[in-house]
């Protein structure tokens, strides 16, 4: 690990504040089977807000098909006064209180009995709120992940994956191990391999030259036969071959076509996407990523962790970090109200701790 000191701090702050701005940035139009690609760009043409370069810019009309979600009003521009509550953040939260609990050598146990004491049920979401029903019923891991529930492979294990990443800077297959024993608690197969690739990917970003580096480190650390990661080669494929952002996207949505819009590995091909074609500026990666669709509100969210840490928080624009006025909302016990730089302080001595 090559990095520390002032940068290590300021490397996790920006993953804090990317995670967090690139959510609220796709909160809005949550809803990947109604938002599609096409419609957020129609939304943005009708608002004049092509080139996206700031949150998303409020309804200048009640047109139908372009409701936003309910909280809308507390996710765009100028109304953004700290960050709105959103099961991405808190499993940011809730992995940092788990490392601070537990130690390092957590159990998938410990997991879960961290979720019934600090995470409300009805605020959480398909396979983790099966695993969670099941914890309450007295299973335990791996049956919590398995027993009646349909979600395994969703998104979920994905987006509970970056404090995993932030707390192993250069360190990717501590990160992704990690990742593992959290994921096995609700998912199975690409759902696990989704969490993995997450925290291994933001691990590197602390140390790669570029992102596409990042990305390819990110690969070794997951089976090379699994779908998601034939279909991150697929899209750095496309990406090499020189088609558009638009073509690489449209060619994608053909060839995970069925999976679903929650599925980890459609969305992993949006997040890919957004990061290659960010090519590490902060603000095109999570809009782009954003304007690709399906899980807008995750995907945001892990690219806005990916481009933070590249970047640091001082290089994150002043349009995506002021209006969080340092302030985050959360449903998890004891957290709600908590000031992001103390949440990145708390990260950065965990990081710390364990380099030592």
């Amino acid at each position: 690990m090559t990095t520390v000191g002032t940068e290590l701090a300021d490397r996790v702050l920006g993953g804090w504040l990317g995670r967090i701005a690139g959510n609220m940035l796709g909160k809005p139009v949550e809803q990947g089977d109604h938002w599609t690609r096409d419609r957020i760009d129609r939304y943005l043409r009708q608002a004049e807000a092509l080139p996206l370069t700031d949150y998303l810019p409020v309804p200048v009309s009640a047109g139908v098909g372009f409701e936003l979600r309910p909280e809308w009003r507390e996710c765009v521009r100028g109304g953004i006064h700290g960050s709105c509550r959103d099961d991405d953040v808190d499993y940011a939260i809730l992995g940092l209180d788990l490392l601070e609990t537990y130690g390092f050598g957590f159990s998938t146990e410990q997991v879960g009995d961290l979720w019934l004491l600090r995470l409300p049920y009805l605020q959480t979401f398909t396979a983790e709120r099966a695993a969670y029903r099941n914890l309450a019923n007295g299973l335990k891991p791996p049956l919590t992940a398995t027993y009646d529930n349909p979600y395994q492979e969703w998104i979920g294990a994905l987006i509970r994956a970056d404090v995993y990443g932030w707390t192993c800077p250069g360190v990717p297959r501590h990160a992704a191990s990690l990742a593992r024993r959290d994921a096995v608690l609700s998912h199975t197969g690409n759902g696990v391999y989704g969490a993995m690739w997450a925290a291994a990917l933001i691990s590197a970003a602390f140390t790669a030259p570029t992102v596409r580096s990042a990305i390819d480190t990110a690969l070794m650390v997951i089976p090379a036969s699994s779908r998601l990661a034939r279909t991150v080669r697929r899209v750095l494929s496309l990406h090499e071959t020189g088609l558009s952002w638009e073509e690489t996207l449209s060619t994608m949505t053909e060839e995970t076509a069925g999976l679903g819009w929650i599925h980890t590995v459609p969305n992993a091909a949006v997040l890919t996407a957004g990061l290659l074609y960010g090519a590490g500026d902060f603000t095109r990666t999570i809009t782009l990523t954003v304007r690709g669709g399906l899980d807008t509100d995750s995907n945001g969210a892990t690219a806005g962790s990916v481009a933070g840490v590249l970047c640091g928080a001082r290089e994150i624009p002043p349009q995506w970090k002021d209006p969080l006025e340092d302030t985050v909302r959360s449903a998890v016990f004891g957290f709600d109200g908590a000031r992001i730089s103390e949440l990145a302080e708390r990260t950065v001595r965990l990081a710390e701790a364990a380099a030592s």
